[in-house]
């Protein structure tokens, strides 16, 4: 007697429910539980419709590899399970074969991981497009612009190591075939007082402490700087290491990066100079100038009016 083959689909042997669309009874406990249910497995994609919910997970997983790249290329959204990649290869296909023009939004609370699904959507992009000297260009720089924006806009707090303290909008141009031609970078809401100020717990921008730690002594002298963060007011002290950052080597990808994006040697000197000199702003201390009789100047010069 033959055997029928029956082939599973999404919703079989699925944690949890994977689209809260088919989540009944749809309330708030239960599409809590259900985030809940999934995250504890390690599934931290779920569906609303074709609305992805991403729950930070605070941890590596193994679920961004080339091959998971491979596995969702060219498959129909609700094919496999909720990933961003399926988001991110249904924009684009409707970018290329269609020529709709594409918007994802991502949004969330602090900490929620923004930086890091922006990230994940460039590097399946780039991945999966064309490829050629030309191309590989521009995916390149691309893709090493998120080092440098996250060095001089990203900054730890409580809630988050790599929180990005302002907003981005990131247009990407495409051809006909699908290939990137260049990209247009706009920021807004840069949160400018943490320079000057941070709150306990937390630290400044990425750059000054990538900077100190991981400049030559060569640069660091002809930037005038000391490599001690206790130096400098603008840093926070009580947490200027940070467990599992490696800011000299965080250094070093900026600068490749730099490189990369089309910084001249002489440029990104320029703007490391320009760092430098915030630091030592930090350290300028104003003081009223006393005199032998008590007075300062202008009230010398009233008491005079009045004879």
């Amino acid at each position: 007697m033959a055997k029928m083959e029956v082939k599973t689909s999404l919703l079989d042997n699925m944690i949890g429910v994977g689209d809260m669309v088919l989540l009944e009874p749809l309330n708030e406990e239960t599409f809590i539980n259900n985030l809940k249910k999934r995250f504890d497995h390690s599934e931290i994609y779920t569906y609303i419709g074709s609305v992805v919910i991403s729950v930070n997970p605070y941890r590596s997983l193994p679920i961004y590899s080339p091959e998971k790249v491979e596995e969702y290329r060219n498959r129909n959204f609700y094919e496999l399970s909720p990933h961003i990649f399926a988001l991110s290869d249904e924009a684009y296909r409707s970018l290329r074969d269609q020529d709709k023009d594409q918007c994802i939004l991502i949004t969330g609370e602090s900490g929620a991981g923004k930086t890091e699904a922006s990230k994940l959507v460039m590097s399946y992009v780039a991945a999966v497009c064309g490829k050629g000297a030309e191309v590989n260009q521009v995916k390149e720089q691309l893709l090493q612009s998120n080092p440098v924006l996250e060095a001089f806009g990203n900054a730890k707090t409580v809630r988050n190591d790599n929180s990005s303290r302002f907003g981005k909008y990131m247009d990407i141009e495409f051809d006909f075939k699908g290939d990137p031609l260049g990209g247009v970078i706009s920021n807004y809401l840069l949160e400018k007082s943490r320079v000057v100020k941070q709150p306990r717990g937390e630290r400044n921008f990425h750059v000054f402490y990538q900077l100190l730690s991981g400049a030559s002594e060569e640069l660091l002298n002809k930037l005038k700087l000391e490599r001690d963060f206790s130096r400098y007011n603008y840093l926070s002290l009580d947490s200027a290491k940070v467990n599992g950052v490696d800011d000299a080597a965080n250094f070093r990808t900026v600068r490749n990066a730099m490189q990369i994006v089309g910084f001249m040697d002489h440029e990104a000197e320029s703007v490391l100079a320009v760092v430098a000199a915030v630091l030592k702003l930090g350290n300028i201390e104003f003081k009223p100038e006393s005199r032998v009789n008590g007075l300062d100047e202008s009230k010398k010069k009233k008491k005079k009016k009045k004879k």
